[in-house]
């Protein structure tokens, strides 16, 4: 079981509090927790990643004990911290602007 934290405005779409729990099935990967956390949340499809293509949508980031993992592919493995539901991975909204 994983941890997922989300921002207001997809808290606010999926209709749940400010973190999510998840089981992963296989690897605890980047991508495995994003499927999860689409499957369990309908309506976050397309929110998160583009539908078609499965890439991050300029304006989310995801950080995971400290670190950055916005760039890291879909295979990349989530921390252990994370793995073992001690810490969450967060999916947060980038902040643009001036």
């Amino acid at each position: 079981m994983i941890r997922v934290g989300l921002p207001e405005h997809l808290r606010t779409l999926a209709r749940t509090g400010p973190e999510v729990t998840l089981a992963l099935e296989g690897d605890a990967t980047l991508g495995a927790a994003l499927e999860a956390l689409e499957a369990a949340y309908p309506v976050l499809r397309g929110a998160i990643r583009d539908h078609g293509t499965l890439k991050r949508r300029p304006f989310v980031r995801y950080f995971a004990c400290g670190q950055d993992l916005s760039h890291e592919p879909a295979t990349h493995l989530l921390p252990a911290e994370v793995q073992a539901g001690r810490e969450p991975l967060l999916v947060i909204g980038a902040l643009a602007g001036g």
